[in-house]
């Protein structure tokens, strides 16, 4: 008996499918046909999702971007700025040294001072001295040698040499220090 009621409910939900079928609108059966028209290619539709994602990407990288070369750049003036201060240092320690009567902590620090002063000015449009900067303290490397030969022989007139030296560096710099704490 319950087979047979398990029949009649299956058979009539299938006549109730059909009958509504056949009462269904035009608009509603084209819907339900399988030859209704196809839609969108499935390759056009996965290369519209792709730029979409690509475009996606590209609005994520830009900030990204922008904010890597910022850095970059700020990057780049801290590594200027801490070589003019590191020769500003070496050069203010050789005259404090020589004072002191140390002469030999002296002559290591003005020969960092002169081979930092020789690279910068090597460096040309890189350096971290400007032109006219760089043509005002040009003259400075001239007296190296000297310098170097007054410190090692631990001759107490080196410390005058190296103070008015310390003056006229930080005269030809000046203009970049005030520059670069004006931005």
């Amino acid at each position: 008996m319950d087979v047979e009621l398990t029949l009649d409910s299956q058979a009539s939900k299938v006549w109730f499918q059909n009958e509504r079928m056949r009462q269904m609108r035009p608009e509603e059966e084209s819907l339900t046909d399988s030859k209704r028209r196809p839609g969108v290619p499935l390759l056009k539709r996965i290369g519209v999702y792709a730029l979409i994602l690509v475009i996606g990407f590209l609005l994520g990288l830009l900030p990204m971007w922008l904010r890597a070369h910022n850095i970059a750049k700020d990057w780049e003036k801290t590594k200027v700025e801490l070589r003019r201060s590191q020769m500003r240092s070496a050069l203010s320690a050789a005259a404090l040294d020589a004072r002191r009567g140390d002469y030999e902590p002296a002559r290591k620090a003005m020969s960092d001072f002169f081979s930092s002063l020789s690279s910068e000015l090597d460096r040309g449009e890189d350096s971290a001295l400007d032109q006219t900067q760089r043509e005002a303290v040009r003259p400075l490397l001239t007296q190296r040698d000297e310098i170097i030969t007054l410190l090692a022989r631990s001759d107490p007139a080196a410390a005058d040499r190296l103070s008015n030296l310390d003056a006229s560096y930080r005269k030809a710099t000046e203009s970049a220090q005030a520059v670069s704490t004006a931005q």
